[in-house]
């Protein structure tokens, strides 16, 4: 990367609704929003930050993928009323640099590979369909980003909560947005939408046969993939800024 004077670094570019949803969450944190307070609609939001209504959606399916924000249910959304204090705690470390996506990894193999194997052992008719929707869903999406990534992180909660273990699931909604910013910077790699897809019916059906050590293996087998997939990219684009 080129520098400037003084050591100084050009400042990065950001997408519109990076911007938006940064925007968004200043207003949720300093409490302008507050929770159970329904958003302006998508217009007013459009007209209100000059942006295109396109770069409002993305903004809001960011912000609700991450559990800052819930749909209404009636094409509005309000601020999340059941927020996890561990999610700012967390997005704060990896702001400071205090912790790291490899050891992000690591927490997620440690709670990820035993819960696949109690909900292969507790799973119930209702958590097996939230498991196969999220599975139509991801299929369904295979060439939207943030369809596909909302739809991930559906199907890995599904299965935390499957385990019926409250704690694992409470720390899992807390690193949802971390998983949500290391699926998107997976999922343009060619073909790596498609074998997620598929690993995560291989996982699925290992719950639904009731085999928590196949349950345990694919899911393994699928975190050990994406951790070599998102380290693979992180050195390329450290190896591209050394270029620049």
């Amino acid at each position: 990367m080129n520098r400037l004077p003084g050591g100084l670094e050009p400042i990065e570019r950001r997408k519109v609704y990076e911007l938006v949803a940064d925007r968004l969450l200043a207003e949720i944190r300093g409490q302008r929003l507050r929770p159970g307070e329904a958003l302006p609609t998508e217009r007013e939001l459009a007209t209100s930050f000059r942006v295109g209504r396109s770069s409002v959606r993305e903004a809001l399916r960011v912000l609700e993928s991450k559990g800052v924000i819930r749909s209404t249910g009636s094409g509005g959304f309000e601020v999340a009323t059941l927020a996890n204090p561990l999610n700012n705690s967390i997005d704060l470390l990896l702001a400071m640099e205090e912790v790291d996506v490899p050891e992000l990894f690591e927490v997620r193999k440690i709670i990820e590979v035993e819960m696949a194997g109690l909900a292969a052992e507790r799973r119930s008719a209702d958590d097996l369909a939230e498991m196969e929707a999220a599975l139509e869903a991801m299929e369904e999406h295979l060439a939207s980003e943030q369809g596909y990534i909302g739809a991930d992180v559906r199907f890995h909660l599904a299965v935390v909560r499957a385990s019926g273990n409250r704690i694992a699931l409470r720390m899992m909604e807390a690193i949802r947005g971390v998983l949500s910013q290391a699926f998107r910077s997976i999922f343009h790699i060619p073909g790596s939408p498609q074998l997620s897809t598929a690993q995560h019916r291989e996982i699925y059906e290992a719950i639904r046969a009731g085999d928590p050590t196949a349950a345990r293996a694919r899911m393994l087998e699928h975190l050990v993939r994406v951790e070599r997939e998102t380290e693979g990219l992180r050195i390329r684009a450290a190896a591209d800024q050394g270029r620049g």
